[in-house]
């Protein structure tokens, strides 16, 4: 990778969203409202507005800092659809399932794994396991109470029988309750997020791989349409199919004279798949990235986001890394000093609000700005050439399986 600097007047985004069944529309308007905000608090002119006709989800910005003007072009890759299907589960399949995740997480040591490694998000991970026993704990109380209710009044084999059946319309029924509520639990949105992963032991399945494949073609088109700098951005459950699409990208060739190609994950969690035994295409593309001289990684968490491996050197702790590693650079985003004591005191306890502060607007910012990262002027290699990775970072092995594809 040259040591020239290269100022950046045109730069295609590739924005990899983790498990989130959502449509697109929401990451754009929350780019608009926190691209504005940092823009006002660092100083710089930051426009935007969306593009249409193109049959993707993308928008344009365009930026002024310094007194260097550059533009981006950022796209939403959509696997929203996958998302969705994997969801439509009854609750009775539900539980089914999560008996079947934890066991493959369990018997193949990658839960253990994790827990030695950030014990943190671990905990959070036991949220939709704890809540969805309770659930089913408050049901079944509900059942035997009616029960009881139906043998009291009636007695006899005829109070059973009632009692029985009004019992198993009081299960049925508090479980369809707290099933309408989980937009307020999260418990059944956490527990398909960890068993997409476990449904294949670590390895992709036909239908994301396909949807990789269409992705790949994008971004490796965009490296010869006139850009500077091809950036991929991967955040949550994403990480590990930006991961995965970089490398597929690079295997390709990059084009000489072509825009240069970056990757930034954000609140990664790649552990939770590099860690089960068939995920050998994602600890391979880990390796490659790892020993890569022409992609540019940079890899951001905070140890306030308890849904992420904070500080954590993904090819390192999954045993891939090489021996002289130059990607990626681990570094921490230092929520609680670098957001305002009043917005911290506000989303400090606010899990999933947390979990996408690296797309939001600092108040107290150092050298981590997500919306000059993705449509300022300067290249992410050149941006931090020269930094220092966190004095914290986990590098030691973790991973029960290490082979590669």
């Amino acid at each position: 990778m040259s040591d020239d600097p290269v100022r950046v007047r045109r730069r295609r985004v590739f924005y990899v969203p983790g498990y989130d069944p959502f449509p697109p529309r929401r990451y754009r308007e929350f780019y608009r409202k926190e691209g504005a905000a940092q823009a006002e608090i660092s100083g710089y002119d930051f426009a935007m507005k969306a593009e249409t006709g193109s049959g993707h989800y993308v928008w344009r910005v365009e930026t002024e800092i310094g007194g260097e003007a550059s533009e981006a072009r950022v796209q939403v890759l959509v696997w929203s659809d996958l998302v969705q299907d994997s969801m439509r589960r009854g609750i009775a399949a539900t539980y089914l399932l999560m008996v079947r995740t934890l066991w493959t997480f369990f018997s193949t040591g990658a839960l253990g794994a994790m827990i030695r490694l950030r014990p943190g998000p671990m905990l959070t991970g036991a949220w939709p396991v704890g809540m969805l026993t309770g659930q089913l704990l408050v049901g079944l109380l509900a059942l035997a109470l009616v029960w009881w209710g139906g043998v009291a009044l009636v007695g006899g084999a005829v109070g059973h029988l009632a009692g029985i059946a009004l019992g198993i319309a009081a299960l049925c029924g508090v479980m369809i309750g707290f099933r309408k509520l989980d937009t307020k639990f999260f418990a059944y949105y956490m527990l398909y997020d960890f068993a997409q992963v476990a449904s294949h032991r670590g390895a992709y399945g036909e239908a994301l791989q396909a949807r990789l494949d269409e992705f790949t073609d994008e971004v490796a088109a965009a490296l010869s349409e006139g850009n500077d700098e091809v950036l991929i951005v991967g955040h949550s459950s994403g990480a590990a199919l930006a991961v995965t699409l970089a490398a597929a990208v690079e295997r390709r060739g990059l084009p000489e004279g072509g825009a240069r190609l970056a990757l930034l994950t954000l609140g990664q969690a790649v552990p939770m798949q590099g860690f089960l035994p068939e995920a050998t295409r994602l600890r391979a593309d880990l390796h490659q990235l790892a020993s890569s001289e022409a992609v540019a990684w940079v890899d951001v968490s905070a140890r306030g986001d308890g849904v992420c491996f904070w500080l954590t050197d993904p090819p390192a702790v999954c045993g891939v890394a090489p021996e002289h590693p130059i990607n990626p650079l681990v570094f921490s985003a230092a929520f609680s000093e670098t957001v305002s004591p009043e917005k911290w005191r506000e989303i400090r306890r606010q899990f999933f609000r947390l979990h996408i502060q690296y797309l939001a607007a600092f108040e107290r910012p150092r050298d981590y700005d997500y919306f000059q990262i993705t449509a300022g002027p300067v290249l992410l290699a050149d941006r931090y050439r020269g930094r220092m990775a966190s004095p914290q970072v986990e590098r030691r092995v973790y991973s029960p399986h290490r082979s590669m594809a």
